[in-house]
């Protein structure tokens, strides 16, 4: 442990998460043996119904999808290209998601599609449809199986994890490992790559980096793309389960050395996912060492970037507040009540530094890795260049519950947009990371 905080051993380490914020022995267990043991709902912006609107708005259940996938299915069941299917947010494949769709169709057009374990209901029309980020939050309901603590331990363990969650307004809001890939984490490896003009290397690592976790045919499949250059070849061999792989691929047997053209062929927020997770992975590295260091997140310190939240709790990103020594108390004060939030910068091309101590710990990160500003404007992938902006250090949680179940335990409870319910669930296990 350093400072308040218990230093974590996993691997979650390796993509930045180096603490918990409680110092509680946790319960062990895995989520998502199941996909119903994870239910994920979002709390929805709805654009206003309008009987002459040519966007048709769904609810979209579905079970264990992945969320690029179910779009490309649903719009080749409608017989309309991807860009015309909108959504707010991608969403864990291993889990039963709710979400908000739109679809740029006629209403019977929807009646096409066809998909095992995808349910539409809700349907309305509208003038505008679903775009990335039009939600407010998502409510989960999450099962725990398999606990490595004793029954008599867990029902403790979840009081004394809950208590200290509430006490400090929230947990740390890290990236969770779905950011990077639970099974295989390298997204942000890409996005680092990309960032120094390797796009070779970044489309190679994408497609044949290995993983352990990764079924055999699999494997097989990115040794081979790793050992050889006969791109066409390989084609015919790679499983339909490496669908983007095979996109980037099938570019390059046809396009010997358009690497960009590679990555240019995936969907837009595929490719923006790349240097986001690269972000994500710095942004860890500086909460950490903001951890490391003892330092509080509930509490802005001189130096500190501080943003304060709308009327509707969401944070106005636009409007930071720099902590300095004559404006603490007053700072201290929006904070603590829950007006504001003491962040931590995504670095971009135009990231703004904070200052004091935490201005330290941005510069030795960024220095350590040897990278600028301007290393986030991609030449020729636009979708992949980066401004930048800022986090919460913080996460707040709305109705946290929890009971006991037979075969282990579960947990309810609510998240603004963008942060990560398995990093609320660490807190409670403290598994190793392919656990999540």
């Amino acid at each position: 442990m350093s400072g308040p905080y218990r230093e974590c051993r996993t691997a979650e380490a390796d993509v930045g998460m180096s603490f918990y914020l409680t110092d509680i022995d946790g319960t062990g267990g895995r989520l998502k043996k199941e996909p119903e043991d994870f239910v994920v709902r979002e709390i929805s912006d709805r654009p206003d119904a309008a009987p002459d609107g040519r966007f048709v708005i769904a609810d979209v259940t579905s079970r264990n999808w992945e969320t690029n996938r179910l779009v490309r299915m649903i719009s080749r069941g409608i017989g309309i290209s991807r860009e015309r299917v909108g959504f707010a947010g991608t969403k864990d494949k291993r889990a039963v998601t709710t979400q908000l769709m739109s679809f740029e169709c006629p209403m019977d057009s929807i009646g096409r599609v066809s998909l095992k374990d995808v349910e539409m209901s809700g349907m309305y029309t509208a003038r505008r449809g679903v775009r990335i980020g039009d939600l407010i939050g998502n409510s989960f309901v999450i099962r725990v199986k398999e606990c490595e603590a004793g029954g008599d331990a867990v029902p403790g363990i979840l009081d004394a994890v809950s208590s200290a969650v509430a006490a400090a307004g929230g947990f740390p809001n890290y990236f969770g490992v779905q950011r990077f890939g639970a099974v295989r984490p390298i997204t942000h490896k890409v996005g680092e790559s990309i960032v120094r003009g390797d796009i070779e290397g970044a489309v190679r690592g994408y497609v044949s980096d290995l993983s352990a976790l990764e079924g055999e045919e699999v494997s097989e499949a990115r040794a081979s793309l790793s050992e050889s250059d006969d791109w066409g070849r390989l084609l015919k061999a790679m499983p339909d389960s490496l669908s983007f792989e095979k996109v980037m691929v099938e570019h390059i047997a046809s396009h010997p050395g358009d690497w960009k053209g590679a990555v240019e062929r995936l969907p837009k927020n595929l490719q923006m996912m790349f240097v986001h997770a690269y972000q994500s992975y710095l942004f860890n590295r500086m909460l950490s060492m903001r951890m490391g260091r003892g330092l509080p997140l509930n509490m802005p310190v001189v130096g500190d970037v501080v943003i304060p939240l709308d009327a509707d709790r969401v944070p106005l990103h636009d409007n930071p507040i720099q902590t300095t020594e004559g404006n603490i108390d007053l700072v201290a004060r929006q904070v603590r009540s829950g007006r504001a939030f003491v962040t931590v910068p995504l670095f971009g091309s135009e990231s703004e530094a904070s200052a004091g101590e935490m201005g330290e710990i941005e510069r030795s990160v960024i220095d350590g890795e040897g990278i600028s500003q301007e290393d986030f404007i991609v030449p020729g992938l636009p979708h992949c260049s980066s401004k930048g902006s800022r986090r919460e250090a913080l996460c707040p949680v709305s109705g946290l519950s929890h009971r006991v179940t037979d075969d282990g335990y579960e947990v309810s409870f609510s998240l603004t947009k963008g942060n990560y319910a398995t990093c609320l669930m660490r807190e409670y296990m403290k598994s190793e990371m392919d656990r999540y």
